[in-house]
């Protein structure tokens, strides 16, 4: 079964582009607000609401305004049917060096990023 990869590469770029600009805005009208991120920290899971992501992305200065290095990039992209995917991707904020998982849904609204779990390095 094949399905038009375009329309979930998108919402991708604009994550993309909203975590290099800190822009909260773009951000959250790409993510369900119901959504979370998780992540692991000395071995316990954490987890953090959208909203509560959106007030740190707000008061952080941007990767863009701070002229840090830009490479993020699709490394695969798996969509089961028409209404559901999931993306792994590779960004970065230097010194943090991302691998995102995002699931990806097509609701009425369109596609929206409805979980993210991530891991990060922090290199010097």
């Amino acid at each position: 079964m094949s399905f038009d990869r375009s329309t979930v590469e998108a919402v991708i770029q604009h994550y993309f582009d909203g975590l290099y600009e800190s822009d909260a805005d773009k951000l959250a009208a790409i993510f369900h607000p119901t959504a979370d991120l998780r992540w692991v920290s000395k071995g316990q899971l954490q987890v953090l609401t959208v909203p509560d992501w959106m007030a740190l992305v707000q008061k952080r200065a941007s990767a863009k305004s701070e002229g840090k290095p830009r490479e993020d990039f699709i490394v695969t992209l798996d969509r089961s049917d028409e209404s559901t995917a999931l993306v792994k991707v590779r960004c970065q904020l230097p010194p943090r060096y991302f691998t995102d998982y995002l699931v990806v849904m097509k609701l009425s609204d369109g596609w929206q990023i409805v979980s993210k779990a991530y891991r990060c390095d922090v290199r010097e």
